[in-house]
């Protein structure tokens, strides 16, 4: 910024001592007055923020005077607020959860929704949304939510299933219904798909018996397909027909062999479907509401391990 300087006639100078003020800066006073910009810059005003100034000179009456006033384009140096996001808010909202200030975790959810979020954010809004109305029993409104991330944002409907915050929506109609709509054959075939996981761990060879049971099976079909137009050789007899007992043993011992690993193949299959009954009443009785002293329903396995 150049420099600004102005002498004053010197019949006026004893008449005129200005002295102007800007933010707890004074000019001195002389019969040659020199504002520069290493003066104010030396300067520390009242203010706690500092900031540029712009001398422009003005006319009077009197002369020339120096008016110093602040820059339009000064920058602000107030603090930067940090603007929320969707993925904060949810953070925050599942933290607010997690200490059971749930009005405040439902408004955060409700902020998240509001801020442009993308697909995986929006859905993870919606669901958590739900969790906070099913904590409070409002079981329309968070089947409006899951309904929402199910159709539009590609939920998982055993997410729902498997989640104990969602234990007390999976006791009520509006949960029935949301199962009808929404979920249809996808459900029981991923809820059997995890009982056969199940299965699997506390029966882990199970899927080597059946391949051995398949296997065995296929080598006595193909051998006795064989055997047999020489057992039909050997009845007939003749010149270079085989030995009957010989030959009837050998279909024998495969016929033998198909039958029995036939039926192990199938009473494992019995065994298996017992097996999975067995979980799946256990699956049941392990998520059965219960209400507790604090007016909060969990489920069953919640309790149990509650009491552990």
């Amino acid at each position: 910024m150049a420099a600004a300087s102005f002498a004053p006639p010197l019949h006026h100078r004893h008449r005129h001592r200005h002295r102007h003020y800007m933010s707890g800066c004074s000019l001195p006073n002389s019969g040659s007055l020199l504002v520069s910009r290493t003066w104010f810059l030396s300067r520390k005003p009242a203010l706690s923020s500092t900031f540029w100034v712009l001398i422009e000179p003005t006319r009077t009456t009197h002369g020339q005077l120096t008016h110093c006033s602040p820059s339009p384009s000064s920058p602000s140096t107030s603090p930067e607020v940090s603007v929320p996001t969707a993925e904060s808010c949810i953070n925050l909202g599942l933290s607010l959860f997690a200490k059971g200030r749930v009005k405040d975790a439902l408004a955060q959810f409700d902020t998240a929704l509001t801020l442009d979020p993308n697909p995986v954010e929006a859905q993870a809004a919606l669901y958590n949304k739900a969790c906070c109305h099913a904590y409070r029993e409002e079981a329309k409104k968070a089947a409006d939510c899951l309904r929402t991330a199910l159709r539009e944002y590609d939920l998982k409907f055993g997410t729902i299933l498997n989640d104990p915050d969602l234990a007390s929506f999976r006791a009520m109609p509006e949960f029935k219904e949301l199962q009808e709509e929404t979920g249809g054959e996808d459900i029981g075939y991923s809820f059997r798909r995890d009982l056969k996981l199940i299965s699997e761990v506390q029966a882990p060879f199970r899927g080597i018996r059946r391949f051995f049971y398949v296997a065995l099976t296929a080598a006595a079909g193909i051998s006795l397909l064989f055997t047999i137009p020489r057992l039909l050789r050997a009845i007939q007899g003749g010149d270079g027909a085989p030995d009957l007992l010989e030959t009837s043993g050998n279909a024998a011992i495969n016929i033998g062999g198909i039958i029995v690993l036939v039926a192990l193949f199938f009473w494992d299959n019995k065994k298996e479907e017992e097996q999975l009954a067995q979980i799946t009443r256990n699956e049941t009785l392990s998520r059965l509401p219960l209400r507790l002293s604090t007016n909060r329903i969990v489920e069953t396995v919640q309790a149990k391990n509650t009491a552990c």
